[in-house]
């Protein structure tokens, strides 16, 4: 069985994108544990730090390695803010609806469920939308 051109086009970017989006969450994680074990943060201002830390590197890894950086900054950075900020509040809110039945770190996977397919999306058809990354 042949895959459409277009889904083969696509495939390599998207399993850089998932490569990307885990090492971000990594780092959401990672931060959010530190930040609440180590240093006594309360969870949900802990959640969305290590959201906003962790969309930093997602930019970058996206930008250079997902994307190829061929498009300039000041077109796709503030596209890439407009969806942090959007994400961020889906974050928090499911964060913060999860947390008052679950363990924290359990609400933090509803949350990032919740948030990633909405992240793909906007990323895919908006942040970098460019004929030749879009076929």
């Amino acid at each position: 069985m042949r895959l459409p051109e277009y889904i083969r086009c696509l495939l390599p970017r998207a399993v850089r994108f998932a490569a990307v989006g885990g090492v971000a969450t990594a780092i959401q994680y990672t931060v959010l544990v530190l930040l609440v074990e180590l240093f006594g943060v309360v969870a949900i201002a802990a959640s969305a730090l290590a959201y906003g830390l962790s969309a930093l590197a997602n930019y970058l890894l996206n930008y250079h390695f997902t994307f190829g950086g061929a498009v300039e900054h000041s077109r796709s950075l503030p596209k890439f803010v407009a969806v942090a900020v959007v994400g961020l509040a889906i974050n928090t809110l499911c964060f913060a609806l999860a947390a008052t039945q679950l363990p924290y770190l359990a609400a933090q996977v509803v949350a990032t469920l919740v948030t990633l397919a909405g992240n793909f999306l906007l990323h895919q058809y908006w942040v970098y939308r460019e004929p030749k990354w879009n076929p």
